[in-house]
């Protein structure tokens, strides 16, 4: 079993208890590998994670990302999204021939079952698996001409990467991307999403749950999108039991004052590592009051509250890409 991460030094906790998480949860399995892509990851940090993973009898590869830029001939903008999410448009490129097929988690996830089944998973011929983001705008899909297709959250990809490389399949997304001129409002996941479009395979949302499912009912989001991927009794399983939590959006249960479902699951498996306690961001409260409040008031009008968010996202993105501009 080949597990992907990219994350840069910011997120080295979030990723250790990811890591932990993986482990934990899957003790039966023969082998593991966690390719790690780091960027101004300290030598420290990769001997904590190095230290963590010999601990659970695991194997990792440290891969060095110092400038993603270079492996693009086009510029690219990303919105406010630090450019190392990037990386898993390059997989071809930057694991060992001998990989066939990988799991990549992004950073804000936890794993809470075991990953076999989904691993793996019969993809009837896809390169790519990934669960559905049933909230992503009509207007947004139009963009990429994807209107009448199934849009899918790129933080969980189950991949065949010997059918990757085999159908040239980084190039085809590297091509659109570089034919809307770098320039994507959700960067590398549009890429994937447009350049991929109909061969995508459909993973239950149990492998990729995120708080928009637990703010919206079934039918609210079949409302949205074309949703008859997804029954509703594997929606209710999933809502109930999912297997990885990807904490989307602003409430993340490092930040102080979050009421987050499954908070609790990403301390108790940050606590089983170097970093217990660590990462946790203060000045939070006063965010978080709000937007419970918000929640409490929007809850029986959920076309009002999915407006709003939508509304609301291109601000924050450009409030983060202020923020990584002074950080460059």
């Amino acid at each position: 079993m080949n597990i992907i991460y990219t994350f840069n030094n910011n997120f080295v906790p979030q990723v250790a208890a990811g890591i932990a998480s993986v482990c934990e949860n899957n003790c039966n399995e023969e082998t593991i590998v966690f390719y790690l892509f780091v960027l101004h990851v300290s030598e420290h940090d990769k001997n904590e994670l190095e230290k963590l993973v010999y601990i659970y009898h695991r194997n990792v590869v440290f891969i060095e990302l110092q400038n993603i830029n270079r492996y693009f001939d086009f510029e690219i903008d990303t919105t406010g999204w630090n450019p190392i999410v990037l990386a898993r448009l390059l997989l071809d490129q930057l694991l060992p021939e001998e990989v066939e097929r990988v799991l990549y988690l992004d950073g804000d996830t936890i794993v809470r079952g075991n990953l076999h089944d989904l691993y793996y998973t019969n993809m009837n011929g896809s390169v790519i698996g990934a669960s559905l983001e049933p909230t992503y705008s009509i207007d947004k899909k139009n963009i990429i001409n994807m209107k009448g297709y199934p849009y899918y959250n790129a933080g969980v990809l189950l991949i065949d990467l010997a059918r990757w490389r085999e159908q040239g399949t980084g190039k085809q997304i590297l091509d659109f991307y570089a034919a809307h001129k770098g320039n994507l409002f959700s960067n590398d996941q549009d890429a994937i999403n447009g350049s991929q479009k109909g061969r995508i395979y459909t993973l239950s949302p149990k492998y990729n749950y995120f708080n928009v499912f637990d703010q919206y009912s079934y039918d609210f989001l079949k409302s949205l999108c074309d949703y008859s991927y997804i029954d509703r009794s594997t929606f209710n399983e999933a809502k109930k039991e999912p297997v990885i939590v990807h904490y989307l959006g602003e409430e993340r249960p490092w930040r102080e004052g979050n009421h987050h479902r499954f908070k609790k699951d990403y301390v108790q498996y940050l606590s089983r590592t170097p970093y217990a306690g660590h990462g946790m961001e203060k000045g939070w409260k006063t965010y978080f009051f709000c937007w419970d409040c918000f929640n409490f008031v929007t809850k029986p009008f959920p076309g009002l509250r999915y407006r709003i968010i939508t509304a609301l996202i291109p601000q924050f993105l450009k409030y983060r890409a202020s923020i990584l501009k002074k950080e460059n």
